[in-house]
């Protein structure tokens, strides 16, 4: 079988490549900064939806799996993995029953 393209077996590029103007630092001996590491730099960040379920087990009532689920989006057996995930990391969650509704709360491991 011959080859009958006209490229000459050259691939075609889908866009041309990114160039980033790299900008010297000035004179006053400050590095450059982008714009993107200013606003990461001071703007408060969010915390992460592990962290939401730590703050919400830390509270004195604890939490219930639907206030869990609500607080991540997850859905209730991600939710429940993201519990097992954070006792195999070491934090010792506690559950218990009441009125067949669970609640899931932080072991303080101080008082042990």
């Amino acid at each position: 079988m011959t080859n009958t393209s006209s490229n000459n077996g050259e691939r075609p590029t889908a866009r041309e490549p990114k160039t980033q103007a790299v900008s010297a630092p000035e004179s006053t001996g400050e590095q450059a900064v982008s714009a993107h590491d200013k606003t990461s730099a001071t703007m408060p960040t969010e915390p992460n939806k592990t962290e939401k379920v730590l703050s919400l087990l830390k509270r004195s009532e604890g939490a219930m799996l639907n206030e869990l689920v609500e607080a991540t989006g997850w859905l209730p057996h991600t939710t429940r993995a993201a519990l097992t995930g954070l006792k195999k990391k070491g934090h010792r969650i506690e559950r218990t029953k009441i009125d067949g509704v669970s609640r899931y709360s932080l072991v303080d491991t101080a008082v042990q």
